[in-house]
């Protein structure tokens, strides 16, 4: 299950019920210590120096357990209980080049500014550029608010505790922030909270999706029609159809201009290709209908533009529109129980709302829902850090994968037919919801696979490991 996204409030409840149910403080530190320790040890190597600053909370103790379990590591812990002398000791550490740091100096509790001395500490953590394993919020940054209280650590990662504060899913707490990872079992009762945001866990994926019929056939798993491809943008069409291939539906037919057919045609073997006509003449048996990947060209004919707003306000089945379509989209009702999908980019959705960049970046939650209800309560996967699946109403999703070599050209075509050939499935867009979280949380999954290998892959690569759920589960 996705864990609720909380204020410092409703974590400091979450406790208190947990107090009251006779479970201490001491079993959960015990927990948290074992659960950091885990993972130091996944980024570390036997015999490497390990720093760890401990201020004198709870926080703390998180990091003075995790101390104690690390035999087979050099550990240097840092009692942090005045800063300008840990200052001292902490660089006398630096000339010794310690493989990581973790910091366990103040929890969520902080709200107020930070004194000189530790803002110079923190300064100098952050100018050693050794990585840093923040436990549960990166230290004097504001859980709530997402800002920094005069200074705070810029972690790789942060292993948040029990379930993300909502100020560390703000854009002005990424930098401070870096991967944030959430430890959902600290031993704490079941959260007594729930919110319309939500953070996706691997585990929600584990029966996802269901096993197939042992006698079904191609007509049992759907086919789905792309259209896209044009003049100087034909590799985008190529990228969608491998994505909608990975996700194994019964048939991909896809349909492009016919100046760049052949160089598509020549590249695809399990796909259909055809050139477009006039009027899109869609098979008996299309399930589900992608367009955009690819149609950026100028010589895009109007009428084509015209039909495809026409399926998106009367087609039956459902339609994701991706890339330069975005912009043809007509506002207003959809068919009722209808499926529609919209996957822009920040750039793509300031459009659609006629803002900049970087407030849409200020306010993604807030962008998904202004343009669900535009476009009739579809479903939106605003992409990006944290990529965001939700609609109008109801819960929304912070996608937890992924990392920024990502932002590749081509990552987002490979993306949306991926989507496109999991909702193309009859079997899937019974839970509409859990199939587009599921396609996003493979997507960045894939890049986590690759990138733990190697730092050079490439969008054909990413296409070859999306959709390994064995490996992916391994990984996590």
């Amino acid at each position: 299950m996705p864990v609720p996204v909380i204020s410092v409030a409703q974590m400091r409840e979450w406790e208190k019920a947990t107090w009251a149910a006779r479970r201490t403080p001491a079993q959960v530190i015990s927990r948290v210590g074992h659960i950091v320790t885990s993972r130091v040890r996944q980024l570390t190597r036997p015999g490497d120096l390990i720093v760890i600053l401990a201020g004198k909370g709870h926080n703390g103790d998180d990091a003075r357990q995790t101390g104690q379990n690390l035999s087979g590591h050099e550990v240097t812990l840092l009692n942090v209980l005045d800063p300008a002398a840990a200052l001292k000791e902490f660089n006398s550490q630096l000339s010794m080049r310690p493989t990581l740091i973790v910091d366990g100096l103040f929890g969520i509790g902080l709200n107020r500014p930070l004194e000189a001395p530790w803002v110079k500490l923190i300064e100098k953590v952050n100018q050693s550029q050794i990585p840093v394993l923040a436990i549960d919020v990166p230290s004097g940054l504001n859980a709530d608010t997402g800002e920094p209280e005069g200074a705070a650590i810029r972690a790789t990662i942060t292993l948040t505790l029990g379930t993300p504060k909502k100020g560390l899913l703000e854009s002005c707490a990424w930098p401070f922030v870096g991967r944030l990872e959430v430890a959902p079992d600290i031993g704490l009762v079941p959260c007594p909270h729930e919110g319309g945001v939500q953070w996706t866990l691997p585990e929600d994926f584990d029966n996802f999706p269901p096993p197939r019929p042992v006698d079904g056939h191609k007509g049992t798993f759907g086919h789905l029609v792309i259209v896209a491809g044009s003049l100087g943008y034909h590799g985008a069409a190529v990228l969608a159809a491998h994505g909608a291939l990975r996700a194994q539906p019964g048939l991909v037919t896809l349909l492009v201009q016919e100046s760049v057919y052949l160089p598509v045609a020549s590249r695809l073997n399990s796909a259909m290709v055809r050139p477009w006509s006039r009027e899109l003449d869609l098979p008996d048996s299309c399930s589900a209908i992608l367009f955009g990947p690819g149609l950026a060209a100028r010589d895009v004919p109007a009428d084509l533009k015209r039909e495809l707003r026409h399926l998106w306000e009367e087609l039956p089945l459902p339609v994701i529109a991706d890339a330069s379509a975005l912009d043809w989209l007509p506002a207003g009702a959809t068919p009722p129980k209808s499926i529609r999908v919209m996957t822009p980019h920040p750039g793509e959705a300031g459009r659609l709302l006629k803002l900049k960049t970087a407030e849409i970046q200020t306010q993604r939650l807030a962008t998904l829902r202004k343009l669900s209800k535009q476009y009739g309560n579809n479903w939106v996967v605003l992409k990006g850090h944290q990529t965001l699946v939700g609609r109008s109403k109801g819960d929304v999703f912070f996608n937890s994968s992924g990392n920024p070599l990502l932002a590749q050209g081509g990552s987002g075509d490979a993306l949306a037919g991926y989507l496109g050939g999991l909702l193309a499935q009859p079997q899937l867009q019974a839970d509409p919801t859990t199939a587009i979280r599921y396609g996003v949380w493979q997507h960045g999954a894939a890049a986590d696979l690759l990138s733990a290998e190697r730092t050079n892959w490439t969008v054909e690569n990413l296409l070859d490991a999306l959709g390994n759920r064995k490996k992916h589960r391994r990984q996590d």
